[in-house]
């Protein structure tokens, strides 16, 4: 009886003896875990938590511990990114906006200061003044266009809709600017009826960027052109031009936010940044996706997927 009494103490003391080491040993790495965590909170660490234990509830804790860390990284570099974004935008569209002013300041001053202006003269002058003014007008709606779509307050509904028409009206619209500026257009529209799951307000303006954008910055390689491909599910309309294109570099950044291109040697794609984002943020809403392909002076193509629809309204 005393033998077994003895052994049964000698176990149990064993155990607590046991039991205090792993508490200690927990406790050790539980204090190790904050320092970490203390010190690439504090020092903005891209560092990660390393422990070496068979502790499996502290290798869970650790596990998501380093997700928490790498998903505020992710945030802070997304909320730089964004503080970095808004201040280009603001420099950006200050300079937009102020340089038409600007000018229609001039124009104003000119008219207030010469008295001797004939009709004519001044009729010019006013003629500028409201082109700046729209000019204005018009980067403005840009902008609360784009914060109203990435906001998510602009509704963009979805009806059956027949592209094939939609397409050709919007080139129809330029037929004079392409007339003036000697650009071949060519068109593969199919004559079948093709009907996407869209939004008729939405991708003419979709279009209009689009042409718009060839004929601005791909206009000096004399060809512009529209084509509509189908497949099962898909359709994609490509819009081209053969001017001087864009760089592979910065082919993937075109759409960013406020990305003007400044840093390249194109330099006339700078501007306020919005059209092609807004573009993109339109297809989005349509539930495509928009991409380029550009070779300079060989092909530069815009090209945007939309979802095929059976329903005919």
């Amino acid at each position: 009886m005393t033998i077994l009494y003895i052994g049964t103490t000698v176990v149990l003391v064993a155990i607590i003896y046991a039991q205090y080491q792993m508490s200690r040993t927990r406790t050790k790495h539980l204090r190790e875990i904050h320092n970490k965590l203390h010190r690439i909170v504090n020092q903005s660490s891209d560092e990660v938590i390393l422990l070496f234990t068979d502790d499996k509830e502290l290798i869970d804790i650790t596990v998501d511990l380093n997700r928490l860390l790498e998903k505020h990284k992710k945030a802070l570099a997304n909320y730089t990114n964004t503080k970095w974004s808004m201040k280009k935008m603001i420099s950006n569209i200050s300079h937009d906006l102020k340089t038409p002013l600007t000018v229609t300041l001039g124009y104003v001053e000119m008219i207030q200061m010469d008295s001797e202006l004939d009709s004519e003269e001044r009729h010019l002058i006013l003629t500028k003044i409201h082109d700046k003014s729209v000019e204005v007008i018009t980067l403005i709606d840009k902008f609360f266009n784009l914060a109203k779509l990435e906001s998510g307050d602009k509704e963009v509904p979805l009806t059956s809709i027949r592209i094939n028409d939609i397409c050709r009206k919007s080139l129809l619209e330029y037929y004079d600017i392409f007339n003036k500026k000697g650009i071949d257009v060519h068109i593969d529209i199919p004559d079948k009826p093709i009907y996407v799951l869209g939004n008729i307000e939405a991708l003419k303006r979709i279009l209009t960027n689009l042409i718009s954008n060839a004929i601005v910055h791909g206009g000096d390689g004399k060809m512009i052109g529209l084509k509509i491909r189908i497949n099962e599910d898909d359709i994609y309309i490509d819009v081209w031009d053969k001017g001087k294109g864009i760089d592979e570099p910065y082919q993937d950044r075109v759409f960013e936010r406020l990305y003007t291109l400044e840093d390249s040697r194109n330099k006339s794609y700078q501007g306020s940044g919005l059209g092609l984002t807004i573009t993109k943020r339109l297809v989005e809403k349509l539930g495509g996706t928009i991409q380029i392909n550009s070779k300079p002076w060989q092909k530069t193509v815009f090209s945007f997927s939309l979802k095929r629809s059976n329903e005919q309204n």
